[in-house]
């Protein structure tokens, strides 16, 4: 009787003396997890998941990506550079003609950058020709500015397009490769499907994020595009009333 006793307290012993402990080593287990994962830099945890993704798709929709975005930034770039104070342009233009005549203002056309000047020139380059023919040429070099500054922006478009089709083309080889686990397994189980249904997921986000970011660059190269085409055409019909002025 008393070796069932003793052997009942050492037991009692052993489990509310080590259950503490074992909590104890639990949670610090826990804490270290958690500190871990705080630890994890933005950078660090997206190179995580892009590995996971799989090399393929993941790679094919960083390249998208990448040549959007150089794309978008030469676009940036060239708009930028093509933008030109057009009141401040057709005043000069003005002065010139009243006090130099057609030559002094296409000199100034000249030392002026952007398609506005460009088209300035062209029609200045016509007045001897008559205000019908100078009106057709400022129209046709026009055009032409107009194609230069829209140049490159459908394949923008593209990788706009193609960036969640991959994704969504790895989705759907990700869902096959987790059903071909559970026939090889012959079991439904987390553990088989997860890792085929993360890929999926994975591809999916990437590919509509990288859509995302060339949609907002592709917006503002819209309207910056735009914006100079409008400017272009006041312009113009600014220009063919002050010839038609400067010939009277």
């Amino acid at each position: 009787m008393r070796r069932v006793f003793t052997i009942l307290a050492i037991t009692g012993l052993l489990l509310f003396g080590a259950a503490p402990k074992a909590i104890a080593q639990d949670a610090a287990k826990t804490e270290q997890v958690a500190d871990a994962t705080e630890s994890k830099t933005f950078h660090q945890e997206l190179k995580q998941r892009f590995i996971e993704g799989g090399p393929f798709f993941m790679g094919i929709v960083l390249v998208a990506l990448i040549l959007g975005l150089a794309i978008a930034i030469e676009r940036i770039i060239y708009l930028n550079m093509a933008t030109t104070n057009t009141k401040k342009l057709v005043n000069k233009v003005d002065e010139a003609l009243k006090s130099g005549g057609v030559e002094a203002a296409k000199e100034v056309c000249r030392n002026t950058k952007g398609p506005v000047a460009s088209i300035f020139y062209q029609g200045l380059d016509r007045m001897d020709e008559g205000i019908d023919n100078v009106e057709k040429a400022v129209v046709g070099y026009g055009g032409v500015q107009m194609g230069l500054l829209e140049k490159n922006i459908s394949w923008l478009s593209l990788f706009i397009a193609l960036a969640p089709m991959l994704g969504f083309m790895g989705t759907v080889i990700g869902m096959i490769g987790a059903f071909d686990s559970i026939q090889a397994a012959g079991d439904i189980s987390p553990t088989v499907v997860a890792g085929g249904i993360k890929v999926a997921l994975l591809t999916t986000v990437f590919g509509l994020v990288v859509a995302i970011i060339l949609q907002v660059f592709y917006n503002y190269i819209i309207s910056k595009v735009d914006s100079i085409v409008n400017n272009m055409e006041d312009a113009s019909i600014s220009l063919i009333d002050l010839l038609v002025r400067y010939k009277k």
